[in-house]
């Protein structure tokens, strides 16, 4: 028996020798994200992390990091304003490995990836969260690898009323969430808005944030049989970047509101409108069609640019797609149910790059940027259209009334189409920065992914599960098209041709679990071992410029526990926690003058143990305190592992609710209570130094929560 599934399986017979009277808590939540149907935590065969809408509306994150670590094995760090690099099943990176989607619709198109996507849906005034860990590409398709964060909308009310919070806290901040439903009208329909208002001045030097996001959500009963869920969704941000500005250890420690990257913006706008139509056939069989249209705009002075290769990038994404699905139930003796759909979308998108020429101070990790100028020519310049079409299908039986099996397949045909809008050819900076793109281009993939899984139902209180799932990523239009930039033009153009032949990374997953009740305690207890192939393996060349290559195989295994009971009346105990070994297996980075090999060594930036601990008090409806427990543990700097370690941290937090009456409600937030000094991100600069981005400091927050 392989070593990392042995602490699975002696658990599993622990936890079977007791508490099989314990109420069926974790067995009965429902979940939508794992089968893209409402299900049983039961009848899943992945490992789901379920945050309720009680949990959002009590947590009220200020940021996406405030809520998702409750959910083992995943973790969100901080880069600026709403900004976030995630951490599920990988280590924390800005890679795009994760699908993020709203209502089960993904919120930006394949090629288009945000790392900080999360920040264009309105996770505060959200009706959830769900997290998947680990692959979905069987039911989701692209960069569903280490994870998937679905983002549930609020269901109106079926009585007219409303709810608003008001908050201010240290450093400027304040925001205004509101929500009104209009009840049920004499149509048969009811109607939801949320309102997100948010504005903090950061506590850095030139950190300001501002967002404003509004949620619509219409449901209407067409006939007895027909539900239709109109979703619309719009996010404007605008924030100074240099929030994640990383320092030296000195500066880190005794100046860190020190701002080196102050030049560096974000604008975002994002907008989506969705509707689902769903109708129940019969014989319960039921039709899901979803069209939707999405617009993403992005005005980017990225602070992660300046050194290498300072740019103004301006994209766009509109996306025009149908989501089709068909569920039929068989009277047969296994009990069987076959999903089957498609889903097809259209996103034609732009680039826009102008380099940029910075001013600055200091040298070497004391680099201060603290001014540019926009160079008159334009190093990009091109449209590009994203299609894809992809059939799928998941059958479920049950051979036995304890044995559940699942199968998936789905089949992707992408591809990118991109048009130059300026002249083909080379376009050259300077003596040594030269970038190249033909007049047109075009990248095609065809991917299968399959899926195996089974579930067996242990007591009436405890089910087994393991799956294997299969996974993949395509390039983004940008590491594809983009990726022409050299000290010469023989290499600008060498450097092209080899981007736009960049494969998918493959991913294979394996895992076994066990989740239910025991002895009071509400559990799940999760290993899984998760090896990705075609890595996009980068190195940075002679001008600082970093290019990616298929060349990198890297493992990641773990084991996740999410444990929670009611120790005494009111008074109740929850804990996520990982254990994960993230690690290169084959990464062998070669530019003109070195080579290096990090076969073998650890994944940088992944901590082995993540941890959410709460301890939470409900006396009825009049009072709700939570005290919370966030651990990172430590991790290597740099690739090679000789850079030195950041020692991780542990913060603690404290939450709480106080009714002033039935409708009324003063909540206290105290981020950080013992101020302690800690990293939302360390690495290991191209400096030969240890750097640090500072994490925020104790702050309070003080508001009004209530019900009209």
């Amino acid at each position: 028996m392989k070593t990392y599934l042995k602490p699975i399986v002696i658990a599993t017979s622990i936890l079977m020798m007791g508490g099989v009277q314990a109420v069926n808590t974790v067995l009965d939540e429902v979940t939508v994200t794992g089968s893209r149907e409402e299900t049983k935590k039961s009848d899943s065969m992945l490992s789901i992390g379920v945050i309720s809408r009680d949990a959002v509306d009590f947590t009220k994150p200020g940021h996406p990091s405030e809520i998702i670590s409750q959910v083992p094995g995943a973790a969100v760090a901080v880069t600026n304003g709403e900004g976030h690099t995630t951490a599920i099943r990988q280590g924390f990176t800005t890679s795009p490995l994760y699908l993020f989607l709203e209502d089960g619709v993904p919120i930006r198109a394949t090629g288009s990836f945000n790392h900080n996507a999360l920040y264009e849906v309105n996770i505060p005034s959200s009706g959830g969260v769900e997290v998947v860990r680990g692959i979905g590409s069987a039911l989701y398709g692209s960069d569903a690898i280490g994870g998937m964060v679905n983002v549930l909308t609020k269901k109106p009310s079926l009585k007219e009323g409303g709810d608003a919070s008001l908050e201010f806290g240290g450093h400027g901040y304040r925001r205004l969430l509101l929500g009104h439903d209009t009840g049920l009208s004499a149509m048969g329909s009811a109607f939801r808005a949320d309102i997100n208002l948010t504005h903090t001045d950061g506590w850095r030097d030139k950190t300001a944030y501002d967002r404003q996001s509004v949620n619509l959500r219409l449901d209407s009963g067409l006939d007895q049989f027909t539900v239709v869920k109109t979703i619309l969704g719009y996010t404007n941000i605008d924030q100074e970047t240099g929030a994640n500005s990383a320092l030296p250890y000195d500066l880190y420690m005794n100046a860190p509101k020190t701002n080196l990257r102050s030049i560096g913006y974000r604008k975002v706008e994002a907008f989506r409108l969705s509707s689902e139509f769903q109708k129940d056939l019969n014989a319960g069989n039921q039709l899901s069609i979803i069209p939707y249209l999405r617009n993403n705009k992005m005005d980017l002075n990225g602070t992660f640019n300046l050194a290498s290769d300072a740019r103004i990038e301006k994209t766009e994404t509109t996306s025009y797609g149908l989501l089709i699905k068909h569920k039929n139930n068989f009277h047969d003796s296994w009990k069987s149910r076959l999903i089957t759909g498609v889903d097809f979308d259209y996103s034609p998108g732009s680039r826009v790059e102008n380099p940029i020429s910075t001013v600055t101070t200091g040298s070497g990790a004391y680099t201060n940027y603290t001014g540019y100028t926009i160079n008159s020519q334009t190093a990009y310049n091109y449209d590009v259209t994203y299609q894809n079409l992809a059939p799928y299908l998941q059958l479920e039986s049950n051979p036995s009334s304890q044995l559940k099996t699942i199968f998936g397949l789905r089949y992707d045909n992408s591809s990118y189409e991109m048009v130059n809008n300026q002249a083909p050819g080379y376009t050259s900076i300077s003596s040594n920065r030269h970038y190249y793109s033909p007049a047109n281009a075009i990248a095609t993939f065809d991917r299968l992914s399959p899926k195996l899984g089974f579930i067996y139902q242990l007591t009436n209180t405890q089910i087994f599960y393991g799956s294997y799932n299969q996974g993949f990523r395509t390039p983004s239009e940008s590491q594809i098209f983009r990726g022409g930039r050299g000290a010469t033009q023989a290499e600008a153009k060498a450097q092209f041709d080899a981007s736009s032949n960049l494969k998918p990374i493959v991913a294979d997953q394996y895992e076994l679990g066990t989740r239910g009740n025991a002895y009071g305690w509400n559990y799940e207890l999760v290993g899984y071992q998760l090896t990705k192939r075609n890595d996009l393996l980068g190195r940075r060349d002679e001008t600082g410029a970093t290019v990616q290559t298929n060349n990198g195989t890297t493992r990641h295994r773990g084991i996740e526990l999410a444990l929670g009971k009611e120790l005494v009346s009111n008074l109740r105990f929850d804990t996520a926690l990982s254990y994960a070994k993230h690690q290169y297996l084959d990464w062998v980075t070669t530019s003109s003058n070195r080579t290096e090999n990090y076969s073998g060594k650890e994944i940088e930036a992944s901590p082995r143990w993540l941890s959410n601990t709460r301890l939470t008090y409900i006396e009825s409806k009049k009072r709700q305190s939570q005290f919370e427990w966030v651990r990172v543990g430590d991790y290597y700097l740099d690739p090679s592992n000789m850079g030195g370690k950041y020692s991780g941290h542990n913060l603690f937090n404290l939450r709480h609710s106080e009714s002033i009456d039935q409708n009324l409600s003063v909540i206290i937030r105290v981020m950080n209570i013992f101020d302690k000094r800690y990293a939302d991100s360390a690495s290991w600069s191209s400096n030969n130094r240890d750097v640090y981005s500072p994490g925020l400091p104790r702050t309070f927050y003080l508001g009004l929560s209530g019900r009209f």
